[in-house]
């Protein structure tokens, strides 16, 4: 694999893990017992923690790219795992 193609690759791993860690650890003011100000949603944290997030997310990216990166390299998982997808016609002749 090039590693520009590993770049884009963990990049994507990264933004998809963002939004998978984006609402754990999160309050809101309602939550913390404190009356949110004029004009804030009511969803809003009452307090957001960005390197909290990053680091999490950038853990998560990591750990979720070297699995992937292992099944590159090793195979674990490839068209032959799929090959329940195709038709019993198909798989016989190719």
């Amino acid at each position: 694999m090039q590693p520009v193609s590993m770049i884009a690759v963990y990049f994507l791993f990264w933004f998809l893990c963002l939004f998978v860690v984006l609402p754990f650890g999160i309050k809101t003011d309602r939550e913390m017992g404190v009356e949110p100000e004029p004009g804030h949603a009511e969803s809003a944290p009452h307090q957001f923690r960005a390197i909290r997030i990053i680091l999490r997310t950038t853990i998560l990216a990591t750990f979720c790219f070297g699995l992937f990166y292992a099944n590159y390299v090793y195979g674990w998982v490839g068209i032959d795992f799929l090959d329940f997808l195709k038709p019993e016609s198909i798989r016989n002749t190719g």
